[in-house]
């Protein structure tokens, strides 16, 4: 009897057990650090490129225009050809022109006429006065007159050199070197003096312009870095620019900026940046749409963040992940400036012997554990790739 009042007992023991193995347990398991590779951040030497697009502008362009009224009588030039200043475009008959001109002439000869007879009485007057075999008042009237006759030789004169001058634009030259466009008025034409129309235009190439609109908040990062040292300058202090053809190839010619204006465009924020571009093959046309690359000089402590390692977050602001020394992964946020190679030229945010992690990012959340190694970077390229500056 007293065996079988054990036997409950011994159950209820064996139920509570196999119960208590049941339960869960109340720690999670442990994930071992998730492996990730990291770049650690070196300073370097770079070059610093801003590359903005433009347009091409003529160095010089004239606009030929008659200054006398008359019929064309010749065109003396090949539309589309190279001309010389100094050369003959147009002729314009030039009869009415010859004869004002021969007119003048004609009268200004007869004005040094009387004004050698003027000047003989007056040499004649001086003797006699002294002797008084003339009076005074003769004398006065004599060199009154000679005095009004060389004031006639000098609007005789005056009228000759207009004449002339209205004679020599008959010819109508070139005022400039360059090339010519086509004609716009042929030869029979009528033309006058005050016309607003071109008979051509002859436009210089070589040298050509770039003008470039630049955001004037770069101008000042640009000058601020040059001020505090950051970017060391070229030594002769020129900034050189290069171009890219609106099809993507590379202009062979190098040229230089030569100007920024003073005044900044209220409806764009931007600053004009003008450079001088070397044409002499005439490949670069006024109002071309190139992109120009801009040498703003080197960054002797550049540091550089490979491109994979950049992600952006919802208002795509670039960060990156860091590793903590002691292993900890958290992302940070980073101000970014041009694309060089396959990094980003980093501007704020980052400090050289840091870590940022290149792969294995999927599996990491901020503050986790990680278990680093150094990836191989990619060599970057010392040319600048366009890029937005701040992004």
């Amino acid at each position: 009897m007293r065996s079988l009042s054990l036997r409950p007992v011994l159950l209820s023991a064996v139920a509570l057990l196999a119960l208590e193995g049941c339960k869960p347990s109340n720690a999670p398991p442990q994930l071992p650090p998730q492996p990730v590779g990291v770049v650690t951040l070196t300073p370097q030497a770079v070059a610093v490129h801003t590359s903005l697009p433009g347009r091409t502008d003529a160095f010089e362009i004239a606009h030929v225009r008659p200054q006398v009224t008359g019929v064309i009588e010749k065109r003396l030039f090949v539309e589309g050809s190279d001309v010389n200043a100094g050369e003959q475009l147009y002729q314009i008959d030039p009869s009415r022109y010859q004869a004002t001109y021969d007119s003048a002439r004609g009268q200004l000869l007869q004005a040094e006429a009387t004004a050698a007879t003027a000047s003989a009485k007056v040499a004649r007057y001086r003797v006699l006065v002294r002797d008084h075999a003339v009076s005074k008042q003769d004398y006065d009237d004599a060199v009154a007159a000679e005095k009004q006759a060389r004031g006639q030789i000098l609007t005789a004169k005056g009228q000759v050199e207009s004449a002339q001058v209205d004679l020599a634009y008959t010819r109508m030259h070139a005022p400039i070197s360059g090339r010519i466009g086509r004609t716009l008025m042929t030869v029979g034409a009528l033309v006058t003096s005050n016309q607003t129309s071109d008979l051509a235009v002859i436009t210089r190439l070589d040298p050509i312009y770039v003008d470039v609109n630049m955001p004037a908040v770069t101008l000042l990062r640009l000058r601020r870095e040059v001020a505090s040292g950051r970017i060391h300058p070229q030594p002769d202090g020129k900034v050189p620019v290069v171009l890219t053809m609106d099809d993507g190839a590379a202009y062979e010619q190098s040229g230089r900026m030569a100007l920024s204006e003073v005044n900044v465009d209220t409806s764009t924020s931007t600053v004009v940046v003008r450079a001088i571009m070397p044409n002499p093959q005439k490949l670069l046309l006024p109002g071309m749409y190139v992109h120009a690359q801009l040498d703003e000089g080197t960054d002797p402590q550049a540091l550089l963040v490979p491109q994979e390692a950049v992600s952006r977050n919802t208002h795509g602001d670039p960060q990156v992940w860091v590793v903590q020394p002691d292993n900890t992964a958290n992302l940070r946020a980073v101000q970014l400036g041009q694309a060089i190679g396959s990094g980003w030229l980093v501007t704020d945010g980052l400090k050289a012997g840091e870590r940022v992690v290149v792969s294995g990012v999927q599996k990491i959340t901020p503050g986790a554990k990680v278990t680093p190694h150094e990836a191989k970077p990619q060599p970057a390229s010392d040319a600048a790739t366009p890029a937005k500056n701040g992004q």
